[in-house]
């Protein structure tokens, strides 16, 4: 086996981005200096733009787009703990607990009103053609007790 096998990727890049600078800087003692000035300032200028990338690549953003927002955790941040990964899930969480709350708080109420009309049918003395009328549940919605 070879060297650059044993190599993972990270540390070949930095392999080759170390040659590759070796070589500019050995070619970079022949130019005029007016020209490797100019160099310099581009070199400056690239090295802050990249700074400033890095940082505004880590920063939780919220992008609001109409009457909706978004909370943008970053590409594949690493350094994202556990407490902000769970802290991004407790609003899906409570909005989960909330609906299936809003749901078993209906069947309950459908439940009872189902009951309450048989307990009015089972109790009351009606003649056989009440129960037959389409109104009849909307009949005894109505009647007060």
């Amino acid at each position: 086996m070879t060297n650059n096998q044993l190599q993972t990727p990270a540390q070949l890049q930095e392999s080759f981005g170390r040659h590759v600078a070796a070589r500019l800087a050995a070619g970079a003692a022949e130019l005029p200096y007016d020209l490797s000035e100019r160099l310099r300032a581009a070199r400056v200028q690239a090295v802050s733009r990249r700074k400033l990338v890095a940082e505004i690549r880590y920063a939780p953003a919220v992008s609001m787009s109409g009457g909706a927002a978004a909370l943008n955790l970053g590409d594949g941040d690493q350094r994202q703990s556990l407490w902000n990964r769970i802290a991004s899930a407790l609003p899906l969480i409570a909005l989960a607990a909330g609906l299936i709350l809003i749901h078993s708080i209906e069947n309950d109420r459908r439940a009872s009103e189902v009951a309450e009309v048989d307990a009015a049918l089972l109790s009351d003395d009606l003649p056989p053609a009440a129960y037959a009328d389409p109104g009849f549940i909307q009949f005894l919605k109505t009647v007060e007790r």
